[in-house]
């Protein structure tokens, strides 16, 4: 079987292959995932996939993690080939199976979809003996979870494997295994439907023994599943005359109980009127408190943006009066960097949907140059280090550095004597790179790695700092198109990592 017969013959029976979150609401991440990849956005529907399966998987919600976390392995490797990054955020998918501690049969259902996954890419890699090892897998997951539409996807799959390799007798046994338990079902237009695959794809591929074997005992099945319909609807046709005949009984002994029916109708149509009458008013009342408030929500954004230019305003008529203070004086310097981040802020919020430019920068030079500038503040011994291609691409170089020169000021500053300083680049596919910054010493607490890039939370000494950098940096990211976190899973130290996308 070919690879293009492969991939037909998959997606006809996707649909039966359940994660379990189909009737679940999705959330805003995950719906612009799937627009992203319906308008063939891959690398913007993948990293949305990505974000939606850290935010199930951050809200405890492991089933719709799963089913995102396998939808973005997809993406990395249908089009782009990224086979390597495709295994590795399947490791991730399991964590998140594994850190949810489900019961035996939903985690086995939940492991199921990846491990399906990867014998999927098993098999486009052509890798038989490792594919086999992932179908092993998948009948013990699918005996652990005793799911029915699992049993039913498990043979669909064996069937795929078998005519990968070109192991068509077991194909057929298998094929003929589930076309007998779908027939006994009463689902026939799924048979059907696979039936008359087998036989395009045999004639697509020149398969004269194939289109012939598929041929007679589709011939044969559809002659069996004829006497099957046939018989159920005489069953149906018997059925209807016993239920009439019983109604025509029910009529005739008992005339009077016509015009109690009639009544109750009566009543019923009654209630029904002033429940309408009722769910009438209640509706005018909510489209009333609906309209009310969206007009409270939109004076909230207008009252929002007013406070912002107020602020920035304060900020710039200040600007002056403190500019002509003595800066020398700690306290004072303090109010000069807070106005100027103050202004720096409120005009990143103002614009963040304007473009930035771009320009192509030697990736070596720009972050020699940037370790440079802060050699001379670290402590004794650290040692301050780049890890980097020797390559071009083309970033903000104003937005880029400053970020940059933040965070490796940061880590000079927390960075103890003795330590290690590292700014790493990474180009993570055809659309994404990655600036890193690590340093050994005390991590951030989870609880506030969120808060840092937060301005203003909470009260501050500003002499000691106002706590605008690292919100500053945010800024700078998202307007590029991209974004800075913090690594979780970093444990030696602290790791930043500035993420662009789509060609920034």
């Amino acid at each position: 079987m070919t690879q293009k017969t492969f991939i037909i013959l998959a997606s006809l029976y996707l649909c039966c292959v359940r994660i379990g979150a189909a009737d679940i609401a999705k959330s805003d991440l995950q719906q612009r995932a799937e627009t992203e990849e319906k308008a063939g956005n891959i690398a913007a529907a993948r990293y949305n996939f990505i974000r939606a399966f850290e935010e199930y998987a951050d809200k405890g919600k492991p089933q719709q993690a799963v089913a995102c976390g396998v939808k973005a392995t997809a993406l990395y490797y249908q089009r782009d080939n990224l086979y390597k990054e495709a295994f590795e955020f399947l490791h991730r998918v399991e964590h998140v199976i594994a850190a949810a501690r489900l019961n035996a049969p939903s985690s086995a259902a939940l492991q199921y979809a990846v491990t399906k996954e990867r014998m999927q890419m098993y098999m486009k890699l052509r890798k038989s003996d490792n594919a086999q090892n992932q179908l092993s897998i998948l009948e013990k997951q699918a005996r652990i979870a005793k799911d029915e539409e699992l049993s039913n996807d498990l043979l669909y799959t064996k069937a795929i494997f078998y005519y990968t390799f070109g192991q068509n007798e077991k194909g057929n046994a298998v094929f003929r295994e589930m076309a007998t338990k779908l027939t006994a079902l009463k689902e026939y237009d799924k048979v059907e439907d696979v039936y008359k695959t087998l036989i395009a794809n045999g004639r697509r591929s020149n398969n004269a023994s194939m289109v012939a074997q598929s041929y007679q005992s589709y011939i044969a099945w559809k002659d069996s599943v004829n006497a099957l319909k046939t018989a159920d609807e005489i069953g149906a046709l018997k059925q209807q005359i016993v239920e009439q005949e019983s109604v025509i009984a029910e009529k005739d002994s008992s005339l009077a109980s016509r015009g109690g029916i009639i009544t109750a109708l009566c009543i019923l149509a009654a209630i029904l009127a002033v429940v309408l009458c009722i769910g009438t008013v209640i509706l005018l009342r909510f489209l009333f408190l609906t309209r009310n408030q969206k007009k409270t929500i939109r004076r909230e954004k207008e009252n929002n943006a007013l406070k912002a230019k107020f602020i920035s305003n304060i900020s710039a008529q200040l600007n002056p009066t403190l500019q002509r203070l003595d800066s020398h004086i700690p306290e004072v310097k303090a109010l000069q960097d807070f106005s100027q981040h103050i202004q720096t802020l409120a005009e990143l919020e103002k614009d963040i949907t304007e473009e930035v430019e771009t320009e192509e920068v030697q990736i070596p030079a720009f972050c020699k140059n940037l370790v440079e500038q802060i050699r001379d503040s670290v402590k004794t011994n650290v040692n301050v280090t780049t890890d980097v291609p020797n390559m071009s691409t083309h970033v903000n170089r104003s937005y880029v550095s400053h970020i940059l020169l933040h965070l490796l000021g940061n880590a000079a500053v927390y960075t103890p004597e003795g330590g290690h300083i590292t700014l790493e680049y990474k180009k993570r596919s055809a659309h994404k790179c990655q600036f890193l910054i690590s340093n050994t010493g005390e991590t951030i607490p989870s609880e506030k790695q969120e808060e840092v890039f937060k301005p203003f939370v909470e009260v501050r000494d500003l002499t000691t700092g106002d706590g605008l950098g690292l919100p500053i940096c945010k800024q700078m990211a998202i307007k590029m198109g991209g974004d800075l976190e913090i690594d979780p899973d970093y444990t030696r130290g602290t790791r930043f990592v500035l993420s662009l996308y789509d060609g920034h």
